[in-house]
């Protein structure tokens, strides 16, 4: 797909198919959309019934993809996530029943209700795109897309994911309360019918696999990578951060800017995408020392310190002025 005008069409039918049942959040939508084109995955952070769920279900009916949904619990294993082999009586072998992973769009609702052990099984699935079990290893289908959903309040009964896991989640997002009037369109629109139930498949499986292909053709100056990589360092030299971004975290927000590029339908990164996109991507992946957290600074401070800091590159900026 290297119609630039094609991509704009597919890129600008699928948020508007989304925005039918998120309405007002339009950033919200745009960095999922940028995650799922850059390949990555997708965490969600907010209170209970802010529309986590209709998000997962809103990409996943726009794109034709198939999705399942996994609800974490304490009793939940890794089984019941990845499938297990079951005994046929008629045959006489064990067949491997797949579980809910293997589906195009996947929903870990409230992913750190499960024990660390459940959670770890989704590692494999994220990063080698692959279920390994009995010795046999099977290919998840392809487009593969993970979105975990955590509320921030109501700790008690959870499992806080390890950072080993977070830094497998390309950028973390907080969709909030709606606008008081998008409050009032959500009523009326939901008295006549479920806004899911109206949203059409605008692109196929196919299509979004030519989509993802296309973000890696997306061109990065070497002032931007040069000022990327500045941004991701200071993270690992700041006196209140005990463990800074790794490598993994400069890949994605390359991955997610170029993936933004595409949606702002430009063939090239700016700056002001790595703005944009920096605290998403980035600040779930640092760990604050304990002295400075309990003073109430936040990673997020951290990010916007890193930027402040960080000079902009000027050619970088006259390029995009042009």
């Amino acid at each position: 797909m290297s119609d630039s005008s094609e991509i704009a069409d597919h890129i600008s039918a699928v948020v508007q198919a989304v925005e039918t049942a998120i309405l007002g959040k339009r950033g919200s939508v745009e960095l999922a959309l940028a995650v799922l084109l850059s390949g990555g995955h997708l965490l969600i952070e907010d209170i209970p019934g802010v529309g986590k769920t209709t998000l997962a279900k809103a990409l996943s009916r726009a794109l034709g993809c198939e999705f399942k949904r996994i609800q974490f619990t304490p009793d939940l294993l890794p089984s019941d996530v990845t499938g297990s082999a079951v005994y046929n009586q008629k045959t006489g072998d064990f067949d491997f029943r797949r579980g809910p992973v293997f589906a195009n769009v996947v929903l870990a609702d409230e992913i750190n209700r499960a024990t660390p052990k459940t959670q770890s099984s989704l590692l494999e699935c994220m990063e080698e795109r692959q279920v390994t079990s009995d010795g046999i290893t099977r290919p998840l289908p392809a487009p593969f897309f993970v979105i975990a959903t955590q509320n921030n309040v109501e700790m008690r009964g959870t499992y806080p994911l390890p950072e080993a896991q977070l830094d497998r989640f390309s950028a973390r997002v907080s969709i909030g309360y709606p606008s008081s009037p998008d409050e009032m369109r959500i009523l009326r629109n939901e008295s006549r019918s479920h806004a899911i139930d109206r949203i059409q498949s605008v692109i196929s499986a196919a299509d979004l696999l030519d989509l993802q292909k296309s973000v890696r053709e997306v061109f990065v100056e070497d002032t931007v990578a040069q000022y990327l990589l500045q941004i991701v360092g200071a993270t690992r030299t700041m006196p209140d951060v005990a463990l800074g971004c790794s490598p993994r975290a400069s890949l994605h927000l390359m991955l997610v800017c170029q993936a933004m590029a595409i949606i702002r339908n430009r063939s090239f990164v700016i700056p002001e995408d790595i703005k944009t996109l920096a605290v998403p991507v980035l600040a779930h992946r640092i760990m604050l020392k304990p002295e400075y957290r309990m003073r109430g600074i936040t990673a997020e401070q951290c990010i916007f310190n890193a930027l402040q800091d960080t000079p902009v590159p000027v050619e970088a900026r006259r390029a995009a002025a042009v």
